[in-house]
């Protein structure tokens, strides 16, 4: 067996070793991702353990432990420690005497009050304390101790990587705090899916639904689906195309202010909004996934992996500047972009490496804007920190991305399903470019990326509101007629 001379190791105390009053101890401070983890792993998802909102109305006024978490940590100490290795849990009782609450610094301590000789069993009095000196837990374990002396390397618990989709939708549902629902154009929603996804948008309150398309359809998928639409507002149209062409009229009229794609394609939906002059911006219009990726420390935006094929240069300018200005209006002012590419070196050879150097050159000069941009970068290298120093690469934005700028939409739409159907991923999408920001999901998609692309259509349709509002102040400054 190989081993480095920084190994920690571990020895036992065998049964002939152990004294009565002998004792051993260890200390632990609980963190969220250790409630997390234990529910995780015992399937224990009590909400007392998980949701702050149900716990603040128990007994115990917030977020609390799992009880046996605290007598894992007796067994780690029996486990590893004292006796340690080859300790063979036969009896335990427990008596759980207070909450324990994030934050909290336990301490364990396990004491022998009696060996029994007959078959090497061991009794301990098992006590864990908080910070403030108060017994959490007391109780009596008796464990079979090792007869033989072993001394081994410290085995490395296993990483666990804690994700909890819920607990992003909820965070990202916040954004939506202090703003009215705004009237939503849902066109061709014919399918439950899409049906259900605006529905849930609206209990939300992220939406005012007008649902656009064949009234018999929409009631008949309804009816399927057992989702009541006593009190939505149902626009009859013969077929996905009126709906599309109607729903545009909607929004150029300012009768709603957002739309979100049903089961309709992409493309008529889109050659609708285009035929509407006044929700021309003069930007074109691009797709921007927000995803939750578990192994990434924030999230991550992919542009353009829906809409746009190749683009060109000038087209990239706009794809980049309707993602900045949208991930500003969420909340991260000037977002890093890192321009994807296969290397990070700019080869003549690869047109999306010119392209990139050109953007960032672009961005010195002024013509994109709010942002801080570098590339041609590498997927690992935009992502890991690591692997840029490996590569010598110093960036503010190797490493600690916000925007992924993709080089056309065969390579963004691989890397955005491998993020979600690999990577695990929570994913939502939109439209921006347009005169109202657009919900786009995939048929595939569940009701949380419904609900959380209606969150990003809502804050993108206040944003371009409070534009408006704006410019006609100004105008009102200087033509006050």
């Amino acid at each position: 067996m190989n081993t480095s001379a920084a190994t920690e190791w571990i020895e036992n105390h065998t049964y002939d070793e152990l004294r009565v009053g002998q004792s051993a101890s260890h200390t632990r401070t609980l963190t969220q991702a250790d409630i997390q983890a234990f529910a995780a792993v015992s399937g224990d998802t009590n909400p007392a353990h998980l949701d702050p909102e149900y716990a603040d109305q128990t007994f115990f006024h917030g977020v609390i432990a799992h009880g046996m978490w605290g007598g894992a940590l007796i067994s780690a100490v029996l486990g590893t420690q004292f006796p340690g290795l080859g300790t063979i849990y036969v009896e335990q009782d427990l008596q759980f005497l207070l909450p324990v609450r994030v934050g909290d610094t336990l301490n364990v301590r396990v004491v022998v009050t009696a060996k029994h000789d007959a078959h090497h069993r061991v009794t301990l009095d098992c006590t864990v304390v908080n910070q403030h000196g108060q017994d959490v837990i007391r109780g009596q374990a008796m464990v079979l101790a090792p007869t033989q002396k072993i001394r081994r390397p410290r085995t490395q618990a296993p990483l666990i990587q804690l994700f909890d989709p819920q607990a992003r939708l909820r965070q990202l549902l916040h954004k939506a705090d202090g703003l009215e629902p705004l009237r939503c154009a849902v066109v061709h929603p014919c399918d439950a899916e899409s049906l259900a996804g605006a529905l849930d948008a609206a209990a939300h309150g992220l939406i005012v639904p007008v649902l656009v398309g064949p009234a018999y359809k929409i009631r008949s998928a309804a009816d399927q689906a057992g989702l009541d639409l006593a009190g939505v507002a149902l626009v009859d149209v013969p077929h996905s195309h009126a709906a599309a062409q109607h729903a545009a009229q909607l929004a150029a009229q300012c009768q709603v202010h957002m739309l979100m794609k049903g089961s309709l394609h992409t493309d008529e939906l889109l050659h609708a909004v285009l035929e509407q002059p006044l929700l021309r911006t003069g930007r074109r219009m691009s797709h921007v996934f927000r995803f939750d990726v578990p192994t990434y420390h924030k999230p991550l935006w992919v542009t353009d992996a829906a809409l746009n094929i190749a683009p060109t240069l000038m087209d990239k300018v706009d794809i980049v500047q309707n993602a900045i200005d949208f991930v500003t209006q969420m909340g991260t002012p000037q977002p890093k972009v890192a321009i994807l590419s296969a290397v990070e070196t700019v080869n003549p050879a690869i047109a999306s490496t010119l392209d990139a150097a050109a953007l960032c050159k672009m961005a010195d000069r002024g013509q994109i804007r709010e942002g801080v941009l570098d590339g041609p970068l590498a997927f690992d290298n935009a992502i890991s920190a690591q692997a840029a120093l490996i590569k010598n690469i110093h960036s503010p934005v190797a490493g600690d991305a916000d925007i992924l700028l993709v080089p056309d939409l065969e390579s963004g739409n691989m890397l955005a399903k491998q993020l979600e159907y690999l990577a695990g991923a929570s994913g939502s999408g939109l439209v921006l470019g347009a005169g109202v920001p657009i919900a786009l999901t995939s048929r595939a998609d569940g009701p949380a990326a419904r609900v959380s692309s209606a969150l990003l259509a809502l804050v993108a349709a206040h944003a371009q509101r409070c534009k408006a509002q704006d410019l006609q102040l100004a105008r009102e400054k200087f033509d006050p007629t």
